[in-house]
């Protein structure tokens, strides 16, 4: 049986040698060999020049996942040397109890994250060509990690895109309703089966703890505030007084029990649309002197831009019209679409319209346990700036 070998279109390979892992169906220019979804396609050039090798799937349009600019074997021994790769990086890094493990495409596999909660796995299988391989990967994760159990977290709508349907449930193991993780210096309880992503925002991870310049002695308020992890950091650090607003009831019990857990007494949790909260403080003439701003992704698509664009603007200009002068507004964006380029046109737009005057003093990116792929823009998708906010 010949191997399916694929031709791009003139031009098209560019992309592709720069380092991104993707080959879309309307890139192709042929097609020789057998083609079955979930098996290795060899991808080429127009010339006839090898790109390298990954799983096709006729579903997608993204066709081909590239695991290898190298014509090498693709078997369990490669899959084991990535990730231990990966995981050795991570604890270079410093990285013990809790972090992003592997982070798909820019850890050299496509449609694979793997997240470590103290004794526990989270995953999440984003492709066909891993999902038919999922025992394996199993293997190889319990033979790295020896965890006490492994939770799938491959609830996203994205798998339809892959002709996979959601799942969510234990695949090793046993994986308890809640468990305690140290996330820097903090004891935090999670729910990896109901939490956001695989379990909680990981990625933030280093930026929770680099409020500490911002928050000493300070009034602060966390804003979407999930399970608190920049709340409590901010009381770890020395905050005089911290309140978090979240709308889910859920959230905000979690919020005060991992308070409790931690013994802050400083931490208050409230229940509210974070929008309609940060107008209550202004007419109320509430002020803070820190403000940290971690809202979901307003724009998943494209087209959701102008209108994301627009729900950044008012939450930020909203905060920084109750930020005492000096004060600091610490502020993020989740996606990818919304660029660093139309954040800061975005913060620049909400500082004219608020009449204030701000400062840059500092801007992050994802967590170190998530890096980004240089010719990938996907992968480079959090923001936070921080901004020192001054009257007029």
């Amino acid at each position: 049986m010949n191997p399916c070998k694929i031709y791009l279109k003139k031009g098209e390979e560019v992309r592709i040698q720069e380092g991104h892992p993707w080959v879309f169906s309307n890139e192709i220019d042929h097609i020789v060999g057998f083609i079955k979804s979930g098996e290795l396609a060899y991808v080429y050039a127009f010339d006839d020049t090898f790109l390298g090798k990954g799983y096709l799937n006729t579903n997608s349009k993204i066709f081909v996942r590239i695991l290898s600019s190298e014509d090498i074997e693709i078997d369990d021994a490669f899959f084991k040397a990535k990730i231990l790769k990966a995981k050795q990086a991570r604890e270079g890094l410093g990285y013990q109890n809790s972090y992003r493990a592997f982070f798909g495409e820019s850890d050299g596999i496509p449609g694979l994250i793997i997240d470590k909660y103290g004794d526990y796995l989270s995953i999440q299988i984003l492709s066909l060509g891993i999902d038919q391989r999922k025992e394996m990967f199993i293997q190889i994760l319990v033979s790295i990690f020896n965890p006490k159990g492994i939770l799938e977290r491959s609830d996203v709508s994205v798998r339809t895109k892959e002709g996979l349907e959601p799942f969510k449930g234990v695949i090793y193991g046993e994986v308890p309703p809640k468990v305690i993780i140290k996330e820097n210096e903090l004891t935090m309880s999670v729910d990896l089966m109901n939490g956001q992503k695989t379990g909680f925002f990981l990625d933030q991870q280093d930026n929770h703890n680099a409020v500490k310049p911002y928050v000493k002695d300070k009034n602060v308020l966390d804003c979407f505030a999930n399970i608190g992890g920049f709340g409590l950091h901010a009381a770890y650090h020395g905050a005089k007084k911290v309140t978090c607003v979240d709308i889910s009831a859920l959230a905000v019990s979690d919020i005060l029990n991992n308070a409790k857990l931690n013994g802050f007494t400083q931490v208050e949790a409230i229940e509210k649309d974070v929008f309609d909260q940060l107008r209550a403080y202004q007419k109320e003439g509430k002020t803070f002197d820190t403000i940290i701003l971690d809202p979901p992704a307003f724009a998943k698509n494209k087209d959701a831009i102008k209108r994301a664009y627009q729900g950044y603007k008012d939450i930020n200009l909203q905060a920084m019209k109750i930020i005492e002068d000096g004060g600091y507004l610490y502020t993020c964006s989740c996606s990818h679409y919304m660029t660093i380029d139309l954040f800061l046109q975005m913060l620049q737009d909400a500082a004219r319209d608020a009449k204030k005057k701000v400062q840059m003093v500092e801007m992050r990116i994802q967590s170190k346990d998530h890096p980004a792929l240089l010719g990938s823009d996907e992968s480079l998708y959090l923001k936070c700036v921080i901004l020192r906010v001054m009257n007029a």
